[in-house]
């Protein structure tokens, strides 16, 4: 099945993907969001950031039930006490603690067959390996990728052109966890591209995702 979609002020024929749902998972601060709607458009499909579901969560749940969730907002300096190992396992168990979440919304997804692509930190790699999501089987129809960064100084660079901060401690964190979702997904066999050299990568994930 093909369509036609703009991309750069020009009208392409792209040949339409089995999968009904892409997760595009990322550390914070390489360039997965812009990527992400970028691919959304020449799909032709919706976007949904991980980020607005992990606020909602946080919302309507308490420490009690959910205390990964919760425990940045609760006790920031420990956090930041932390070592690099405690700081990725944190984030890994607040993913963890999503997956539910983002398995409910998937399942939605593949019961109304819209194509969509949802975007960010707290998507793990596993998540796309599921067999089934509810009632509704994979079967193809959920495709993971990961977007990395391999240098750190790029993540502090990113930062500091999307914020206007210097952020050492973050951009640590998040090339650490760069580098445990691109092993993730290489043990899993999800596609993972780099997000430099910038001027390809759309067209580097287009191809993986075919």
């Amino acid at each position: 099945m093909s369509a036609s979609v703009l991309a750069s002020g020009q009208m392409y024929s792209v040949e339409l993907p089995p999968w009904t749902v892409l997760l595009v998972a990322g550390a914070s601060g390489v360039g997965k969001s812009s990527v992400s709607y970028r691919l959304a458009a020449w799909f032709g499909a919706a976007i949904t950031p991980v980020d607005d579901i992990q606020v909602a969560v946080k919302r309507v749940t308490t420490p009690e039930q959910m205390p990964m969730l919760h425990f940045f907002d609760n006790h920031r300096e420990e956090y930041f006490a932390m070592d690099d190992v405690g700081k990725l396992e944190h984030i890994v168990s607040v993913s963890t603690e999503l997956l539910p979440a983002l398995e409910a919304v998937v399942a939605n997804r593949l019961e109304e067959g819209r194509r969509v692509v949802l975007e960010g930190d707290f998507i793990l790699p596993e998540l796309a390996t599921r067999q089934c999501f509810g009632e509704f089987a994979n079967g193809g129809r959920v495709r993971g990728l990961v977007i990395y960064e391999d240098a750190e100084a790029q993540i502090v660079a990113n930062y500091r052109a999307r914020e206007g901060t210097q952020q050492l401690v973050r951009a640590r964190a998040s090339h650490t966890y760069s580098n445990w979702l691109r092993a993730e997904a290489e043990r899993l066999g999800i596609p993972a591209v780099a997000a430099r050299p910038w001027e390809t990568v759309l067209e580097r994930c287009i191809a993986a995702v075919s």
